[in-house]
């Protein structure tokens, strides 16, 4: 059956056969398509030109800082978790001009930088990355919206994809942010492979994501295939790698600026910026000024930065947080503390990243528990 006019809260079932109609469906509705990839021994988001670019048979296994590749058994297409990219590459590049002002007589003028109007689809956003979106959409449009991510993002169409395992590192079930999907998407896709069987549940969840499935073959849903999609994300859920109690959190964090593990882990921290790179919620950026020569013209850029770089509090010539101590603890009580203050939520969607790609494998579930254990008290006279 073919769905004349799909409506948020229509559910169908897509053959993977026709996987790849489904592909040139998003494609002709005129949007790039960008979703995982394998490149340099990891799946990473790039992008997709047919389904022969999908991860397809491959997953991955993580721990503290380990990942690794590895085929299945199977040919699933999204048979993996999340990699070391996330999707706010796209909304928030690494490295964008804003603007370019060019000497105009005694004045310059003033040029915004154009963004492309290309609208992306997002094929594979797992229920934690729904969340991440959801953060960054109120850092960067929440108040006073940030233009050049306002507008990549309101041209977004959003293809989630349930998750058929967890990994290693993965904690979305403490954070409350999955991994079951159930808001915030366009489309939503739940990979059945089991016996002789292989096969997609799409449930509609915008007037945008029912326009793209208009002309994909597709047929009711089944008693059996809700069955599957249910116990699919209850064993999920039930084998989540990591764990970490949201109790009290920013209480906690707030309470211990002293803690003795600040400076236990800081003597393991590298300040390498990777748990920050990686991190689908870090918005901390930079802004420089680059002129020509000739002084005629000046391009304003921004970059990523980390509050993991020395210079990153700089005043006066001097860093506000000189050690690593600080800055860790800066990082954790921001991300799972004082955010809360500022947006009305955590920081953290349980996405395990930081902990994968952390070279001296620092988990952030670890560094809570340890946190919630009283100091020691001093010693009675004060000790040598």
């Amino acid at each position: 059956m073919t769905a004349a006019s799909p409506a948020a809260g229509d559910r169908f079932l897509l053959d993977r056969r026709d996987f790849s109609a489904f592909l040139t469906s998003i494609r002709t509705a005129g949007y790039r398509i960008v979703g995982p990839t394998v490149r340099d021994g990891a799946i990473v988001y790039g992008d997709i030109q047919a389904e022969s670019d999908l991860p397809i048979g491959w997953t991955e296994r993580q721990d503290a800082g380990r990942y690794r590749l590895e085929r299945r058994s199977d040919q699933a297409l999204f048979g993996y978790v999340v990699g070391p990219h996330s999707w706010k590459k796209y909304l928030f590049p690494s490295h964008e001009r804003l603007w370019t002002a060019t000497r105009d007589g005694p004045t310059f003028a003033v040029i915004s930088e154009p963004s492309d109007p290309t609208p992306l689809a997002f094929l594979g956003v797992r229920a934690c990355e729904l969340a991440a979106l959801k953060i960054t959409d109120k850092v960067f449009m929440g108040g006073i919206p940030d233009p050049s991510y306002s507008a990549r993002r309101t041209r977004v169409l959003r293809v989630a994809v349930q998750c058929g395992q967890a990994g290693g590192t993965c904690f979305c079930v403490s954070m409350g942010t999955g991994p079951g999907v159930t808001s915030d998407y366009d489309l939503s896709l739940t990979e059945i492979l089991t016996e002789g069987r292989h096969e997609f549940l799409v449930a509609v969840g915008t007037e945008a994501g029912g326009s793209v499935l208009r002309s994909v073959p597709l047929r009711p849903p089944t008693d059996e295939a809700d069955r599957t999609v249910t116990a699919i994300v209850a064993h999920t859920a039930s084998s989540m790698g990591r764990s970490m109690d949201p109790t009290g959190l920013r209480d906690l964090l707030l309470s211990n600026p002293d803690h003795p593990r600040w400076e236990r882990v800081a003597k393991r921290c590298l300040s390498c910026t990777n748990c920050t790179m990686a991190c689908p919620t870090c918005f901390c950026h930079t802004t420089e000024e680059v002129p020509s020569l000739d002084a005629e013209k000046t391009e304003r850029w921004r970059r990523w930065d980390s509050c993991f770089n020395l210079e990153f509090t700089k005043l006066h010539a001097t860093p506000v947080r000189a050690s690593s101590s600080s800055r860790y603890r800066q990082w954790l009580t921001h991300k799972l503390g004082s955010w809360h203050d500022q947006f009305g939520t955590s920081g953290c969607v349980g996405c395990g990243r930081c902990i994968t790609w952390c070279p001296v494998a620092i988990d952030i579930t670890e560094e809570v528990a340890a946190l919630r254990v009283p100091p020691p008290a001093p010693t009675p006279g004060g000790g040598h």
